[in-house]
């Protein structure tokens, strides 16, 4: 998963500062769900973990998480593209 938006693409379509959401599909096994949460957290340097939500596939395999964090700037959104792509399990990132 080497895809990332470009800086020009997201500069039309968000303003920042404001809530940027993140969603990432993955295998449900090893602590995917709150490794997901703990990048972000990471990575924005938040004191506590960012609002978000969790859905299970109806067969029980996958997740689905959708983060909800304030960012900054653009260069925050790639920085978080950056290290998600690297989440054990991830199978899609938007």
């Amino acid at each position: 998963m080497d895809y990332l938006p470009s800086i020009e693409l997201l500069e039309d379509t968000h303003e920042f500062p404001g809530i940027f959401v993140f969603k990432a599909i993955g295998r449900v096994e090893n602590g995917f769900v709150a490794r997901v949460v703990a990048t972000i957290r990471d990575e924005l340097e938040m004191d506590v973990d960012p609002p978000f939500s969790v859905r299970q596939t109806a067969h029980g395999r996958h997740v689905a998480v959708t983060i909800q964090p304030e960012i900054q700037s653009v260069y925050q959104v790639l920085a978080v593209y950056r290290r998600l792509q690297e989440t054990d399990g991830l199978v899609m990132l938007l």
